[in-house]
């Protein structure tokens, strides 16, 4: 796959995620991608930079333009921490979130952090986040990120090069036994 074909083919996804998931300016998408998976090498094996910044300019120019937060989550050697721009972390995530002292590298916390900490403003990293949806490419499990009620998106891709991709919205929890009336508009 090109290298174009797949910054287009993320732009697609994160267009698709935005609209099934009813995603508006203000909330957050986490994101794990590992280009290795990508590219058709075992996660962790083989970090592809140019790959991860075709995928980072496809998912950024989507969720930029409509005011979605992206968390871009490290790899296991760095806790899965997220970078995420200082702005989010200072009006939303900073109540519950605590701030580390890291700087991604490509084989040191993944080539996707690593383009999203190059891309971002102001780019800082957090310990852990509530997402309100997620994008998993490539079996990086983003799961520990989301709020509590995750909920599977079929997207028209499942897919991203040669990456399992997963996407997932969450919502409110539900209150009350089997008669309990619920607010559809958060289902």
């Amino acid at each position: 796959m090109e290298l174009q074909d797949i910054r287009n083919q993320a732009k697609q996804i994160a267009e698709e995620l935005v609209e099934a998931a009813k995603l508006e300016a203000g909330q957050i998408v986490v994101i794990g991608c590992s280009s290795s998976e990508v590219s058709g090498s075992k996660i962790g094996s083989d970090s592809k930079p140019q790959v991860a910044d075709m995928i980072y300019a496809g998912l950024s120019e989507v969720f930029n333009a409509k005011g979605i937060y992206m968390a871009c989550q490290c790899c296991e050697h760095l806790n899965r921490a997220l970078i995420v721009e200082k702005e989010l972390y200072k009006n939303e995530v900073r109540f519950y979130a605590e701030r580390v002292n890291v700087v991604p590298q490509p084989k040191a916390g993944g080539s996707f952090a690593t383009a999203a900490f190059r891309e971002m403003k102001e780019p800082v990293a957090v310990e852990f986040i509530h997402a309100d949806a997620g994008l998993d490419i490539g079996g990086t499990l983003i799961g520990m990120h989301l709020k509590r009620v995750a909920v599977p998106v079929r997207l028209s891709v499942n897919h991203l090069g040669d990456a399992i991709l997963l996407a997932a919205r969450t919502r409110s929890k539900f209150v009350g036994g089997s008669r309990a009336v619920y607010d559809e508009r958060l289902l």
